[in-house]
């Protein structure tokens, strides 16, 4: 193709999220390579490049971007029609692929120059990074594979790609950050104690900048505006985490047990839309309900079913709000028991991990667990069933 005097190829940059439970929130995906000859883009649709670089020295046209190292980043909702494209302007947020597949993609097309228009001339680019949002993904090189295919309109003819490559990135945790972004707290009926998420457990580097439940700066015109580099503004708390999840074992009766769900936003900055939570506990696979979150069963070993995925259901509570009186999400399960693996003793009802959105969470010391008292009143004994019982056909009713 020909812009100008100057030829181009043409090539869609599709942007795959396949992770089950983390989903590239806002600001979203930032995308980089390193061009691999002295190519230039000539136009974009549905992205664009951060930077246009130095391009003094064409006359006329003017390319989008000539750096040797471009940066670019997802248009965001509401621009012309005529720079839109497939899949594109979403602000660069991508749905996990456990939660919306057909969300889970991002794409955009890009002209590029000074390339050559055969497979013998265009060479790969090298050096791909991939922000979503901050650090903590590593991509490999990009890999030559069979070319796409495109069917007609009328699908009777079959039409070829030139090239195409694919770039893998992976995530890691550790390279994310330092600390987790998450804790866990736990309490149950059978035990006054509840023990809190660990002291520091997301690191107490932010402790000088907290905000204590009374302080004035909370009613400041702005406090919940982010900022650029998403620098948190944390309340003030033992366990200086962004978030909390708190696992409450509520009520057990004959055949049933009940577990309440509590996640807590500690950040005024930062609110988490299309959030997710994966539990693992061998319990889930007799999940008979779930009352006011989606759920959805995660297989990574097959035939072992003791990992699920839980996220908001649209419009009601796929919103976690800033930190403050609505910075909270909260649903109850009803699990049935398995007469041969069920039981209160050694923390069994308590999550074995919890991920929430994708990061795995600090788990409190097992030793600090609440405990199942080693014996109980007579009284207590006599009545505990018929209770149960009777909460069991309210529930019902």
């Amino acid at each position: 193709m020909t812009y100008g005097y100057c030829v181009f190829y043409q090539a869609t940059v599709t942007v795959h999220n396949f992770q089950m439970f983390r989903h590239i929130m806002n600001p979203g995906w930032t995308l980089g390579w390193t061009w691999a000859k002295r190519e230039v883009i000539w136009t974009m649709v549905g992205a664009q490049a951060t930077e246009q670089g130095d391009c003094s020295k064409f006359k006329g046209n003017i390319p989008h971007c000539c750096k040797k190292t471009p940066t670019v980043v997802d248009l965001l909702p509401g621009v012309p029609y005529n720079q839109q494209f497939t899949n594109c302007c979403k602000g660069g947020v991508v749905a996990a692929w456990g939660q919306d597949p057909s969300q889970a993609i991002s794409s955009f097309q890009v002209s590029v120059g000074q390339a050559g228009t055969t497979n013998k001339t265009v060479k790969l680019p090298k050096n791909f990074t991939l922000l979503a949002p901050g650090p903590g993904y590593s991509c490999g090189p990009a890999k030559i594979v069979p070319s796409t295919t495109f069917l007609t309109a009328d699908k009777r003819r079959k039409t070829q790609a030139l090239m195409t490559w694919n770039v893998t990135c992976t995530y890691s945790q550790f390279l994310a950050r330092k600390n987790p972004s998450c804790c866990v707290s736990l309490s149950s009926f059978y035990n006054e104690t509840i023990t809190p998420c660990p002291s520091c457990a997301c690191g107490c580097h932010n402790k000088k900048n907290c905000v204590k439940r009374d302080s004035k700066i909370l009613s400041m015109v702005g406090l919940h505006t982010p900022k650029k580099d998403n620098e948190p503004l944390l309340r003030c708390t033992h366990h200086m985490c962004p978030i909390r999840v708190h696992w409450h074992v509520k009520v057990n009766y004959k055949d049933y047990w009940r577990v309440k769900i509590a996640i807590t936003n500690f950040n005024y900055r930062m609110n988490h839309s299309l959030w997710s939570l994966a539990v693992q506990h061998p319990n889930l696979n007799n999940l008979t309900q779930v009352f006011s979150f989606n759920y959805k069963p995660l297989l990574p070993y097959g035939s072992i079913n003791d990992t699920g995925m839980f996220y908001g259901m649209k419009y009601f509570n796929d919103l976690l709000m800033e930190a403050g009186p609505t910075g909270n999400v909260q649903s109850e399960l009803l699990l049935q028991k398995d007469k041969d693996t069920f039981t209160f003793k050694q923390g069994w009802a308590f999550p074995r991990k919890i991920y929430f959105n994708g990061d795995e969470c600090m788990m409190p010391p097992p030793d600090t667990y609440p405990f199942l008292p080693n014996s109980a009143p007579p009284s207590l004994i006599t009545f505990l069933p018929s209770i149960f019982l009777l909460l069991f056909f309210l529930a019902v009713w």
